[in-house]
């Protein structure tokens, strides 16, 4: 079993994945972040009333972004999010006094859960969706449900502690990312002469990592540790100290679905205010072959809920 620690960082080192139990601790960084421009006013939407004519709500779900949205052996959609957002949909039936509503499951991916939200083929993404404020100008957010940091996972033998040490290395990207973005700056930057390959999925990235295709995959930690977790090349990884942004996770709602969010908004809160978020965190990031420690960043906001957006650790740079 894998043992990580996400909470207040640590000097930048690396630490082996094929010790007794990696220390990823979470990003030094005070997580109350303003909105520093205004955001576009978006025509109200009522996807409430859809789903009290439809008795159906349709949530996008990821097939490989474990602990927090996957398809399991059974083929069903499974993780944190997913158990969040089914959490949601108790308090909407109650909230309409409609028991009997369905829930059918569409699976997005990092380039296509925003334009199948804003084309109304899902009516909430349950996904690991970081709260950003370039994704604000389009979308709306729930209150962060996890807190992640963007590392680096690397060949046990390419050392990573600063972003320079990833110059003219092979490095695996996730469509659709925050890491994606953010490694596309730095390549106009100080990672001028790195190369940079963009996959599918997380699942195609780890797994060009482990063929030596890349020396390097850059996206957050604890999908990282997920896709390590339950793989047996785990002594000849590394995964990096070094945080380059902080991630808060939120379910994502069209913009101006005031009604709809806030219905998810509660869910989240009776959740938190009862600690039973407690019991939900243990299932998922308490296991038998993994175990995240809740940082104080996610601990925060069950306490303290908000809908902060993410920010980048690089000076100069955004996610």
């Amino acid at each position: 079993m894998l043992t990580f620690l996400c909470d207040t960082c640590e000097p930048s080192l690396m630490s082996p994945l094929s010790a007794h139990l990696l220390r990823a601790t979470l990003i030094p960084a005070s997580f109350a972040l303003t909105a520093l421009a205004a955001l576009p006013v978006h025509a109200a939407v009522d996807t409430m009333s859809k789903i009290r004519e439809t008795r159906t709500i349709v949530l996008g779900v990821r097939e490989a972004a474990a602990p927090f949205s996957f398809v399991n052996a059974q083929k069903q959609p499974v993780g944190y999010s997913v158990d969040l957002c089914m959490n949601a949909v108790e308090e909407i039936r109650r909230e309409l006094k409609l028991p009997d509503i369905k829930v059918q499951y569409k699976p997005v991916s990092g380039p296509d859960r925003i334009p199948k939200l804003l084309s109304g083929e899902i009516d909430l993404e349950c996904g690991s969706t970081t709260n950003t404020m370039a994704r604000q100008e389009k979308v709306d957010f729930s209150y962060t449900f996890f807190v992640a940091g963007m590392r680096v996972l690397t060949s046990q033998n390419l050392h990573v502690d600063t972003v320079k040490d990833l110059q003219k290395q092979p490095v695996a990207l996730t469509k659709g990312t925050t890491s994606e973005k953010l490694f596309r700056q730095l390549a106009e930057g100080e990672l001028r002469d790195a190369k940079f390959t963009t996959y599918d999925n997380n699942v195609e990235a780890f797994k060009a990592l482990k063929e030596g295709k890349v020396r390097a995959f850059a996206q957050d930690d604890s999908l990282l540790q997920g896709l390590v977790s339950n793989d047996k090349t785990i002594d000849t990884l590394s995964l990096s100290r070094l945080a380059l942004s902080v991630e808060p996770y939120a379910v994502m709602a069209r913009k101006g679905d005031t009604a709809l969010l806030a219905a998810v908004d509660r869910s989240l809160a009776q959740l938190y205010s009862s600690g039973e978020i407690n019991k939900l965190y243990d299932k998922w990031f308490n296991t038998s072959t993994l175990t995240i420690k809740m940082g104080r960043l996610t601990r925060d906001s069950f306490v303290r809920p908000n809908k902060q957006p993410g920010v980048a650790m690089v000076l100069g740079h955004s996610i």
